[in-house]
């Protein structure tokens, strides 16, 4: 039997980060916040949490939406300075001259009624950051980021099944929380692939299938 990790890779383009397509779970405060865009009043927001928790997938929803772009590990030189917002990813990687970078740049920003929106790994007070840099991201709205749980990923998955017209099987769940890649972008993504094989075959969806979707020879 082939991996089904493998198989998501090389058989399923993985979506776009969108906000339709992130499950907000705890962190639907941040969630619904982003949706409302970045809001002109010279403002800081920061999102942590682990990896996994959802970060970068929400800046990258805001790009979209907002046609801008996120700076991820990147030099903060190469930002262009008639950009209105600007999002920041990875900040705990930024070295000295990246940091003073970004502290310039958020008073630029401030002082344009514009706004930066940047992403770590732990709360503010915890970055290895310059102490001013690490205060000024934390000095207006923090959102602390929580992966969803296997449970919380569940119900999603049924949830996405139910919304397409189907019942998806527990069995068929668990061994998707198990094998798969295991972001919801790339199990929302399977499942889609998994419906449409279905349609396909006319066949309910069921280990069996997935397994034969994970055939060697369909790879």
């Amino acid at each position: 039997m082939g991996d089904v990790k493998q198989l998501v890779l090389d058989l399923i383009p993985l979506p776009l980060p969108t906000f339709d397509n992130f499950v907000p779970g705890r962190n639907r405060e941040a969630w619904t916040r982003l949706r409302e865009g970045p809001r002109p009043a010279a403002s800081v927001l920061y999102l942590w949490g682990a990896a996994g928790s959802g970060k970068s997938h929400l800046l990258q929803a805001l790009a979209s939406a907002d046609g801008t772009y996120v700076l991820r590990r990147g030099r903060l030189a190469d930002v262009p300075g008639d950009q209105y917002h600007h999002l920041v990813d990875d900040v705990e990687s930024l070295g000295d001259e990246g940091q003073v970078a970004l502290f310039h740049l958020i008073n630029r920003a401030q002082a344009a009624n514009g706004s930066v929106i940047a992403a770590g790994s732990v709360a503010p007070r915890d970055l290895p950051l310059r102490p001013e840099l690490a205060s000024r991201l934390g000095s207006d709205q923090v959102f602390q980021l929580h992966p969803l749980d296997d449970e919380e990923k569940a119900d999603a998955l049924h949830a996405h099944a139910a919304a397409r017209g189907f019942a998806l099987r527990d069995d068929v769940v668990q061994y998707l929380l198990r094998h798969a890649r295991r972001d919801m972008a790339s199990l929302i993504s399977f499942l889609d692939a998994l419906d449409k094989y279905s349609l396909e075959t006319g066949r309910e969806i069921t280990l069996p299938m997935l397994r034969e979707m994970s055939q060697p020879s369909l790879v």
